[in-house]
């Protein structure tokens, strides 16, 4: 195709390699880029995707990020679209560009100067940011699971925390082996479960002065008077024995005023000393967007959205995902919950608008979220959840082996959304042989 022909055809730009944001170009390049019909850029600042329910498993060393991680400019290639390497900062929707800042390397050099890009059709998906609400240390003394990096770099600090004390001759002080979670939500939950699991295997690999029932201590705080205080209380419920079963510290009703490098001060006067602090209490959309090019957001920078998607003062320009405020139909001004499963209706609905944009028409469809439930997988322990909708009449609360298939299954039909059937069943069966030869923890 002539420079001249693509430069006539319509240019989607999705900004955002989330779930959300790689499911949609993939399906737009299978679909308008190998037709020749349009051009699909997806933006992203990391060079590789790795679906972000599961970073809690990468932080806590149960998975092994490399067998599970997605290369963007391979699946540009396989799959018709375009993969650019940036993070954008600057808007400019008079000429219908973005900006994406110069890359750099580890090392400080400039390996990408900055560059923009022109849309017909711009797609916001960049996901959401940890909200430390401005506590003091937070962000110097805590570490947040927004991106693979930060997962890896919490494994890298726990594990050299148990190889110090297995080498130290003094016992083991207090606050060195404890992690501290601030916030129950799903994230925290899962992560402390897995925790509890992984410090135990890994103990096993030579590290025999140190015990885990002992020396290693979870603690798991929250402001709200219980754990998942977004889910419904039996959910909550089931969640917080099983967590207690395994000797998992709660501090319900706990609001953290400050983070040192000792450990977490509350506002009840209570001090829990920690080298370990993870920081998994609240979300917002990433500071960048707050009123870009006068775009309307919200408290949380989240860019407020019609039902169409489309922002409120730009037709041109959609969001979605945890960074939109998306209007939820039937629940009295409040908006799309920010889940996984909201982003996965969202870009299949985003799919046919792009078509219908393409196509000339005015007649966007409308989104409807439709909650089927929740999921909270406690690693080798136990997986609790809710089903709702059609399929149980209300809400159905499951537990054990049926979740935890439900759960999975979850994952599979991500991988399915970007590789298809055969390729996600191979992969499926490849991972089960090799899994058989290899420790079920990372060791590094």
């Amino acid at each position: 195709m002539s420079s001249k022909q693509q430069k006539n055809l319509h240019h989607v730009v999705i900004v955002g390699g989330g779930a959300g944001g790689l499911e949609l170009a993939t399906k737009l390049g299978d679909t308008l880029g190998r037709r020749g019909k349009a051009i699909i850029t997806l933006i992203d600042k990391s060079k590789t995707h790795v679906w972000k329910p599961l970073l809690h498993e990468i932080a806590a060393g149960s998975m092994n990020p490399e067998r599970h991680e997605l290369v963007y400019i391979a699946q540009a290639h396989w799959h018709h679209f375009n993969f650019r390497l940036g993070s954008m900062d600057k808007l400019d929707r008079a000429k219908q560009e973005v900006s994406i800042a110069p890359h750099y390397d580890e090392d400080g050099n400039e390996v990408l100067p900055r560059r923009t890009f022109h849309y017909d059709t711009l797609i916001m998906a960049v996901g959401s940011t940890t909200n430390d609400f401005g506590i003091k240390g937070a962000r110097e003394f805590s570490i947040a699971l927004d991106t693979q990096d930060q997962a890896e770099k919490f494994h890298r600090r726990l594990h050299n925390a148990l190889l110090r004390a297995q080498t130290q001759s003094e016992p083991v002080q207090a606050g060195q082996l404890e992690v501290v979670i601030v916030g129950a939500g799903a994230t925290g939950v899962e992560l402390s479960a897995e925790l509890h699991n992984t410090t135990r295997e890994l103990a096993e690999y030579g590290l025999d002065k140190i015990d885990p029932d002992r020396d290693v201590r979870i603690s798991l705080i929250e402001a709200s008077d219980r754990v998942l205080p977004a889910l419904p209380p039996k959910l909550s419920n089931s969640v917080d024995l099983e967590l207690r079963k395994l000797r998992v510290h709660l501090y319900t009703g706990e609001r953290v005023t400050e983070v040192t490098s000792k450990g977490v001060q509350t506002h009840s006067g209570r001090f829990i000393p920690s080298e370990l602090v993870v920081w998994a209490a609240g979300i917002k959309a990433p500071d960048f967007l707050h009123e870009i090019d006068g775009l309307e957001t919200n408290r949380i920078n989240q860019l407020v959205v019609t039902r169409n998607l489309q922002t409120t003062l730009d037709e041109n320009i959609f969001a979605f995902g945890d960074c939109a405020a998306c209007p939820w139909v039937g629940h009295d001004g409040a908006t799309v919950p920010p889940r996984a499963q909201a982003a996965h209706q969202q870009a299949s609905m985003l799919f046919k608008t792009v078509k219908c944009r393409i196509a000339g028409r005015k007649d966007l469809p409308e989104f409807t979220y439709r909650d089927y439930g929740s999921l909270v997988n406690l690693g080798a322990y136990t997986t609790v959840g809710n089903l709702m909708g059609a399929l149980s009449g209300g809400s159905l609360f499951i537990e054990g082996m049926i979740a935890r298939t439900m759960y999975r299954s979850l994952y599979k039909m991500h991988l399915m959304a970007l590789h298809g059937f055969w390729t996600t069943a191979l992969q499926t069966v490849a991972r089960i042989i090799t899994r058989r030869t290899e420790s079920h923890v990372k060791l590094h």
